[in-house]
């Protein structure tokens, strides 16, 4: 089984959404999974022209010369497609989404019935399979990631492809800051390694992953005190002077 995994942060291997990313591919390894990962950062990808050259002059083939091109292949043939990044403001991050726009060689402008929904016809050579989901969000609550994983949903219709679930972390920084500390969360990268292992050897991330994944690790209130406080000590070491809260 073939496994493409792109990690959309900025912040590539040192990501907080790394932290939840490598263990859940270390675990579709252990299940004898091929995976090959890719960070954003460390690719030249264009914007898409929205001139649909890949449709009419060239079939299948993007107008832009870039990192795209050698990764169009493993898109096309990989089994499972995991795309990984953190909420910024809402929703889908930039360089995550330039890259589901550059996906548009993969179909035809060719409409049919799919679902009773009007969808293009995949190119042919181009697998169908599954699309899951890792997030980080450094804000308390699970609703933050509702709609990325609203358009994750709706992407993974558009090409086909079977949504297979998401692997959220709230607290993203919190829990980053609590790892090595001999603080009760080991338990949650261990999860994410599970869910990998699952989705490979079973077809499925059992609910219990999911639920481990994204637990809860501080109360509301002492996360927003210890974030202020965080946040006040940094302001002070860049020399800027912390306002008063109201």
């Amino acid at each position: 089984m073939k496994v493409l995994a792109v990690n959309a942060s900025p912040k590539a291997a040192k990501s907080n959404t790394s932290l939840i990313l490598n263990p859940f591919l270390q675990g579709m390894r252990n299940a004898g999974a091929e995976v090959d990962l890719y960070y954003t950062r460390k690719l030249k990808i264009r914007p898409c022209a929205g001139d649909l050259h890949c449709w009419f002059q060239k079939p299948g083939e993007c107008i832009h010369k870039d990192d795209m091109a050698k990764l169009y292949p493993q898109w096309r043939t990989a089994d499972i497609w995991v795309l990984a990044g953190p909420v910024y403001f809402d929703g889908v991050s930039g360089p995550l989404k330039n890259l589901l726009d550059r996906l548009v060689p993969l179909i035809q402008p060719f409409v049919e019935l799919r679902d009773g929904h009007c969808r293009h016809v995949l190119r042919e050579g181009t697998k169908t399979g599954k699309v899951v989901l890792v997030a980080n969000c450094g804000f308390w609550e699970m609703d933050n990631f509702d709609p990325m994983i609203r358009h994750m949903q709706a992407f993974a219709k558009n090409v086909g492809r079977e949504f297979a679930g998401s692997l959220v972390r709230p607290c993203g920084e919190s829990y980053k800051g609590m790892i090595g500390l001999k603080m009760p969360v080991e338990d949650i990268g261990q999860a994410a390694e599970q869910a990998g292992y699952q989705l490979v050897a079973e077809g499925s991330i059992s609910t219990e992953a999911v639920q481990a994944v994204s637990r809860a690790i501080l109360p509301l209130e002492k996360f927003i005190k210890t974030s202020n406080r965080i946040v006040g000590q940094m302001l002070a070491e860049a020399g800027h002077s912390q306002k008063e809260q109201k």
